[in-house]
């Protein structure tokens, strides 16, 4: 699955089979869904799911939380937008 299909796959009512726990994340957050995000970046303990994680509590916002876990992730803390940054992290995620 590419961006342009994940991002078509927001109308639908679930996320499609398959996607990983970091993925789904970002899916829910995508369809306005921040409490099932942060359940499944929270299921994940890998770095990319702590960086899903970073970058739902930056949302939040709860910067010293995002802190944790970018570093966590091992990533320096996002400056940018956070379209921006949900935008990378779905394009490094679905990239097998």
């Amino acid at each position: 699955m590419d961006l342009t299909e994940f991002r078509a796959s927001l109308a639908l009512a679930a996320p499609p089979d398959g996607l990983s726990s970091p993925v789904q994340a970002l899916w829910w957050d995508g369809k306005g869904d921040w409490a099932k995000a942060h359940d499944c970046a929270q299921a994940d303990p890998s770095a990319a799911g702590s960086a899903v994680h970073a970058y739902l509590h930056r949302k939040e916002p709860d910067l010293s939380n995002a802190r944790y876990w970018y570093n966590r992730a091992g990533r320096t803390p996002a400056s940018g937008s956070l379209d921006a940054e949900w935008t990378a992290l779905a394009e490094e995620l679905l990239t097998p």
